[in-house]
């Protein structure tokens, strides 16, 4: 998942997203792509007789790597990486099998500081951050957002061509 990547959740209080957010992943709406299978809601790892919760841990057939993903209803903390450590941690140790890649991490909240992220060299440990919208972004951003999309999609259309595509102006957007 990129930095542009962002999830539109609107109208909720924050108390709700969390919930919003599993309801939507529970429709199978979740935007993830292909290979990603879903492992198990609000994943428990014990650890020192002690109770910690992964909220939503997938499955990557493609990458062959566990995806951990955590829900936070505020903006990204530094502490927030060392939790998502000590789950991937454990992931690795009790949950990797043998082949596989080492797990992955995706904090999803309201807001991030790209130097904070920077300075805690959250890509060299595995986690990456995402934003989601707690309100509908004006008709401005939206517009600007789906045509940057469009273009990254054609962009990679471009440079990775479907084998089985017959015709390379069929997915055109106009």
């Amino acid at each position: 998942m990129n930095d542009s990547a962002r999830l539109f959740v609107a109208l909720w209080p924050p108390i709700e997203v969390r919930e919003a957010l599993r309801a939507w992943r529970d429709s199978c709406a979740w935007p993830l792509g292909a290979g990603f299978s879903f492992v198990a809601r609000q994943k428990r790892l014990q650890i020192d007789n002690n109770d910690f919760y992964n909220d939503l841990p997938f499955y990557n057939r493609r990458l062959r790597r566990l995806v951990a993903i955590e829900l936070k209803l505020g903006e990204f903390k530094a502490a927030d990486k060392d939790q998502m450590e000590l789950y991937l941690r454990w992931l690795a140790k009790y949950e990797q099998a043998p082949g596989e890649a080492p797990p992955l991490g995706i904090i999803l909240c309201t807001g991030k500081n790209r130097e904070q992220i920077e300075l805690l060299e959250l890509d060299q440990s595995g986690i990456h951050v995402a934003e989601y919208l707690t309100g509908l972004p004006s008709r401005q951003l939206l517009e600007q957002k789906l045509h940057e999309a469009v273009a990254l999609s054609k962009a990679r259309l471009e440079n990775h061509p479907s084998p089985d595509r017959l015709d390379p102006t069929a997915s055109e957007v106009k």
